[in-house]
């Protein structure tokens, strides 16, 4: 054997020897307590760079040992858990360095051989939040941040979350207020230490702090407080009247009565007004994560489309965090979740979302009219439900998690909560007509979510339960009509449920004012149902409708408009020339620019504007009112 051919030959041999030794596992989560609690110490107080800063200490016994890093998130539906925000793991013991190493296969977790003599593990790191909106979601800017424990945890594989106890340490900017589900021990200064819980509770207990912070009780008086704590970019967006107040506190009253019970010891919405913190929805049990403009409160009139929030993330206490799918029933946070009844989990809780924000009063009836007639036109006019069933929407938080799509009404994505919301509109409105409008979705909600009252022990469910407690309501062959509507090819939205409360979706040339404030906040108009695209305010093609006017004529959302019928490009120049072309033969001409190459696409549509909105179907009762009525 030549020298130089040994040479080469040796790194050859190493890699196979590495490739053959046999990967530390990560240990399997059982059902026993781990040994200890574990401190954790976050210092959020690094402002300028938005860095958390970790210390964590955790009593070990010697051996192999795997820390795990949260991956699949409740909620977030998927494997999102910010890895790439993880940063500058250092381990030692005793005051010396411990090497670790990633797992090949999962790389959320962390292998380290724990040297004898040694009881306790000491860990530092950094959670890097993002500094860009094209990093990921802004959790702390100059004026708030929010703690996601998933984010800044890290916990030892080989046990079931709910039997690892966490004793977590908040160090806030100086002067911070906060708000959190969580139960404070001591807070000396701007150090706040919090009683030591389960980690599965911890991870379900999110925290904002803010230098403009308002807490407003929702119940006053009442056993179980609710309180809406509210965090803002300045001071002026923390004024609410009275008259706003009072129909956060009928979401409450209306929420009680719906649901007949409460399953949280109490219930605290962390609410952020900001334009550089990340928007955001999100639901726990005991506490919810909620991420709007500052113009809430002080554009009153502006920001009702975006009012059934809370109520959105409200109801998920009772379902999807009481009442959960058995699926979501997983030992740990890096076992996959089960999505199979995610229009269960989400798609009711939109219904009930939409319904509560109307029967407090947060949404007017005329805007919740507007609101259903630009959903039901958008899922009517979704053409991928051709290949795609809804019931497979449901794994898009694993496919995608929430990615832009090039062709949206093609690829479909998380349809399950708004074609979810109008399957349970058609579970509604069949069960008024079948019981002669004696019994509703109102009873299935008592009877299902209502159970146990004051108990926050999760129970899980079935599509086998869901489908026994709507024959408890009303016998009906709730299976098929289920499964019908989930798992087929129908070439429209399921709208029988529309008609059936005694409303129809159609088309005028004007748009509503839902429709308005949406164009307005986006900043583009929607020429979607009548040449089958949107389009920014500069001209930019947002969106385009598969199989529509456009796309037949080639049209494309990575194209800019840069005149219509040889005028430079304008929202109304554009709908100027939809309405002449109504009453004339001449096409619509588009001068398109793509990439560095400029084209005609020529639209051969005489159709006018077309907008949705809500009609009466005459001779029929209103069963929409009845639905949308606040509950005494």
């Amino acid at each position: 054997m030549t020298a130089p051919f040994k040479h080469r030959l040796l790194p050859l041999i190493a890699l196979l020897a590495a490739i053959a030794l046999p990967a530390a596992a990560v240990p399997p989560p059982l059902d026993q307590p781990y040994p200890g609690t574990i401190v954790l110490k976050v210092d959020a107080s690094k402002l300028s760079q938005q860095i958390f800063q970790m210390r964590m200490t955790i009593p070990v016994r010697p051996g192999p040992l795997t820390l795990l890093y949260p991956q699949w998130l409740p909620g977030d539906h998927g494997p999102v858990g910010p890895l790439t925000q993880l940063a500058g793991l250092k381990l030692s013991a005793n005051g010396k360095p411990l090497d670790w190493v990633r797992d090949p296969v999962q790389v959320h977790a962390f292998h380290v051989t724990v040297p004898e003599g040694v009881s306790t593990l000491e860990a530092e790191y950094q959670f890097l939040s993002p500094l860009d909106p094209a990093q990921g979601r802004i959790t702390m800017t100059s004026e708030m941040l929010g703690v996601q424990w998933s984010s800044v945890t890290l916990y030892p594989a080989g046990y079931d979350s709910r039997r690892i106890t966490v004793q977590p340490n908040l160090t806030l900017p100086a002067g911070w207020q906060y708000g959190s589900a969580l139960e404070t021990a001591t807070r000396d200064g701007d150090e706040v230490h919090f009683k030591a819980l389960d980690l599965a509770t911890l991870i379900d207990s999110p925290l904002f702090a803010g230098r403009y912070f308002k807490r407003i009780d929702l119940d006053p008086g009442a056993k179980v407080p609710v309180h809406l704590n509210i965090v803002a970019d300045n001071a002026e967006s923390l004024e609410a009247k009275p008259a706003q107040i009072a129909a956060h506190r009928a979401l409450v009253q209306q929420a009680a009565r719906l649901f007949g019970s409460h399953h949280y010891k109490h219930y605290d919405f962390l609410f952020a007004l900001s334009d550089e913190f990340g928007g955001i929805g999100l639901e726990h049990h005991q506490s919810s994560e909620n991420g709007l403009e500052p113009g809430y409160f002080t554009d009153w009139a502006k920001s009702e489309a975006d009012r059934d929030l809370l109520a959105h993330e409200y109801t998920h206490s009772w379902n999807g965090k009481f009442r959960r799918p058995a699926g979501q029933d997983v030992p740990n946070f890096n076992v996959p979740l089960q999505n199979e009844l995610l229009w269960v989990y989400e798609g009711q809780t939109e219904y009930w979302g939409k319904l509560l924000a109307a029967r407090s009063g947060l949404i007017s009836v005329t805007g919740t009219h507007d609101d259903i007639a630009a959903m039901a036109a958008y899922y009517d006019n979704v053409q991928g439900r051709t290949w795609r069933a809804m019931q497979d929407t449901v794994n898009d938080p694993i496919i995608n998690a929430r990615r832009p799509l090039g062709w949206s009404n093609w690829q479909r994505s998380e349809d399950y909560y708004v074609e979810g919301l109008f399957i349970w509109l058609d579970a509604d409105t069949k069960i008024r007509e079948l019981s002669g409008d004696k019994r509703s979705l109102d009873d299935f909600a008592r009877a299902f979510f209502g159970v146990d009252n004051g108990s926050y022990a999760p129970v899980y469910y079935r599509f086998e339960d869901v489908v026994a407690a709507l024959n408890q309501v009303q016998p009906f062959d709730w299976a098929q009509f289920l499964r019908s509507r989930l798992d087929g090819h129908a070439s429209g939205a399921p709208l029988d449920g529309l008609a059936r409360a005694g409303w129809k979706l159609v088309y005028t040339d004007t748009p509503s004012a839902a429709t308005k404030a949406a164009e307005e906040h986006r900043k583009s108009n929607d020429f979607s149902y009548s040449l089958g695209f949107a389009v920014k305010q500069d001209g930019k093609v947002a969106q385009v409708q598969w199989d529509g006017v456009a796309f037949r004529a080639g049209l494309a959302s990575n194209s800019n408009i840069v005149a219509v019928n040889h005028r430079a490009y304008k929202p109304e120049v554009l709908q100027a020339a939809i309405r002449a072309a109504k009453t004339g033969k001449a096409p619509i001409e588009l001068l398109v620019k793509q990439g560095v190459n400029f084209r005609t696409v020529t639209l051969d549509y005489h159709g006018g504007l077309r907008y949705p909105h809500l009609e009466r179907i005459a001779g029929t009762p209103d069963r929409l009112a009845a639905i949308l009525k606040a509950r005494k």
